[in-house]
This record gives C-alpha cells, structure tokens and sequence, in this order.
C-alpha cells in the first residue's frame, strides 16, 4: 500500500467539495450524538451496522447529507466505531471517546469504490463535477481509497491509496552498522563518533510566530482583519512543518546510504515530552523515526530498536 497526495487547483467549483466535507462534518456529530443518547437510554454500545442502516434512512429526508456519497457516510460510521473500539480498550491509559467537532475543523471526507473517476492527465471526476490537480507523479497500481482533505488555510489535497504499485529496487551495500543515542543537545549521536545538531526551525521561526499571533489576538473576532491574521498564523505554523519534514527526509536518505543497520533506542516520548515540553516537539524524534522506517524498508536497509534502558548514552559517549 501507497499514499500519493496531490493538490488540486484553486477554482470556485472546490466549493462544492468543501460543503461536502461540511456536510460530512454534520453526519459525523450527529452520529456522535446518536451514540451518547444510545448509551444513555439503553447502556450498550450502538453498533456500526445499525448506525449506518439509521443514517441511510436519515439521509434520503434530509437534502443537505446527499451531497455526501453513500460510501463516505459508511467511512465516518466506520471511524467513529474504530475510535470507540480504542476506546474501550485503552480507557485506563487515558484514551478518551471520539467527541463532537466544529465544522471548521473537520477536515476530509473518504471515498472507496464509486464516487470518483480518473479522466487522464491531471484530472478527476468527483460526484458530477470535473476538478484539476498537480499532478507531481503518475498513479500506478490499483486505487483503493480517494480522501479530500482541507487545510486550515481552506486549500484542497486529495490523497489517494494505491495497492500493488510496482517499485523499483534501492540497494547499496556498505557494510556498516551504527547505533545513534537521541538528545536535547545534539539530535543524534552516531557510534562513530559523529554528531548530528538539529536545526530547531520552531526555535528560529519563535519571533515571527509570536508577532504573528499577537497581531490575531488583537483583531476584532468576526471581522476579515481577524480571519486574514488567522491565515498568516497558520502559514507560520505550516512553514515550519514543512521546513522539518524536508529535513528529516534528506537526514534519512543521508544516514541509509551511509549505514546497513541502524540501532536506535525505544524512547517515551511522551515522558520526555512532559519533562521538557516545546523543545522535544521542535525536535520530532518520533516523525523522523517513522520516515528513517519507511526509507530503511525501501531500500532494503535494517532499522534495529534497543530497550531503553541498555546505557547507549554512556557507550555513545565512549566512542567519542
């Protein structure tokens, strides 16, 4: 399985799909609430089957919910019931129900077999309108599942999963294995002796997000200066998402090429997340992890974890 993310061109027709996923956020809270007020009357959990035979009745009275296709009302049924399943079982770890949502900040809306077609080139049928996108790669392998999503900037993504997608084979051999020791001073500390700084963009960018923010707090709520200042935020916010993720790709492709076995160790990011806050988030140790993973597999390279309390940090330290 593959996920390809594209971003499809502004144009007024995206309105369309934005009252889609509008209207998608409305039948997610009022699922939500038909499972509160079924708890509440009969003690049981509403069942998945039953919901979704409930919502196919509501949503043939109700004209607004027929913008959205019959398989992304299954899709929200289906998520609602997977995070309640997690719910039930890791209540004690502090797990809590899935709970109501703003309609601003539902974000996306899932579509499966039907509801959407391939025109060639760099466009897409969804439901009776054509809509463009950049079309970066081409879609090779089967089409599984289709997501719109919106940023909160208001741009449109369509994200596509693809299964037996054909890839082409990475592997260069070196022989060499290295562990790597996590810290706040420097982001990796290789066995060999080298040091990795990690470049902190939260850090840098902390006083254009502080302007930035001050100017929002101080628009009147409501007016087009607030929701303007609002944008500006969020662009501040995304730019540095961006600027890490690109960074922890290349440091990724760096260290597979140079290593044949990575050894990292098994950290409770969340502890240390506690204990220092801001900065272990700056650092996305755990972002960068899952990417190291995903390239390691693609190029035929080991990714090794060790408990965390065998002393890599004293060894580390040894070599150096």
């Amino acid at each position: 399985m593959k996920t390809l993310k594209f971003k499809l061109y502004q144009h007024k027709r995206n309105r369309y799909l934005k009252r889609i996923i509008n209207a998608s956020g409305v039948i997610y809270n009022h699922c939500i609430a038909l499972h509160k007020r079924y708890y509440r009357i009969w003690g049981k959990h509403l069942s998945c089957a039953k919901l979704q035979s409930h919502i196919a009745k509501l949503r043939k009275r109700k004209d607004f919910w027929q913008s959205v296709g019959s398989q992304a009302v299954q899709d929200i049924c289906q998520r609602i019931e997977k995070a309640y399943q997690l719910f039930f079982k890791h209540n004690k770890k502090g797990v809590r129900p899935p709970g109501f949502k703003k309609l601003k900040k539902y974000k996306s809306f899932t579509l499966k077999q039907a509801g959407y077609k391939f025109l060639g080139g760099n466009r897409i049928k969804i439901g009776s309108r054509v809509y463009q996108f950049w079309k970066s790669r081409e879609i090779e392998g089967t089409v599984k599942t289709l997501t719109i999503k919106r940023t909160p900037l208001g741009e449109l993504f369509m994200v596509v999963v693809v299964d037996n997608c054909a890839e082409p084979e990475f592997e260069v051999k070196t022989s060499k294995i290295a562990g790597f020791d996590f810290g706040l001073k420097a982001f990796l500390t290789c066995s060999d002796g080298t040091t990795i700084e990690s470049p902190q963009f939260f850090k840098q960018s902390l006083t254009l997000i502080k302007k930035a923010s001050r100017h929002h707090s101080k628009k009147l709520k409501g007016s087009a200066n607030r929701e303007r200042a609002r944008k500006n935020l969020v662009r501040r916010y995304e730019d540095i998402s961006n600027k890490r993720r690109d960074g922890a790709w290349k440091l990724a492709h760096e260290l597979t090429d140079r290593f044949d076995v990575l050894c990292f160790e098994t950290l409770s990011l969340k502890g240390m997340q506690r204990l220092w806050g801001r900065k272990i988030s700056d650092l996305a140790f755990g972002e960068f992890l899952q990417i190291l993973e995903w390239i390691a597999k693609k190029k035929n390279k080991l990714v090794v974890f060790i408990d965390r309390w065998y002393p890599s940090s004293k060894t580390c330290v040894r070599f150096v």
